[in-house]
């Protein structure tokens, strides 16, 4: 997947989501929120490349908008 290194991999793995067609379905926020609820250092740049992930976008290139709705829905609900 763009974006995902090995390290990302294995994270990404711990939780469940393998494939992209697994982050589709769970989403980049869900993604994020199951890594950092299993101890995993994740920043804003991660969530951007799990969004990134699911367009085929690199994420330095996602809009400032969408990037300022990731991380508010990311910090709902914490």
């Amino acid at each position: 997947m763009k974006n995902i290194g090995p390290q990302s991999a294995k994270w990404l793995a711990a939780v469940g989501v393998v494939t992209k067609k697994d982050l589709e379905d769970l989403g980049a926020v869900n993604a994020f929120r199951l890594m950092r609820k299993h101890g995993y250092n994740v920043t804003p740049v991660m969530l951007y490349a799990l969004q990134g992930a699911i367009m085929d976008l690199h994420w330095n290139r996602l809009p400032g908008k969408l990037k300022d709705d990731l991380r508010a829905r990311a910090r709902a609900d914490e």
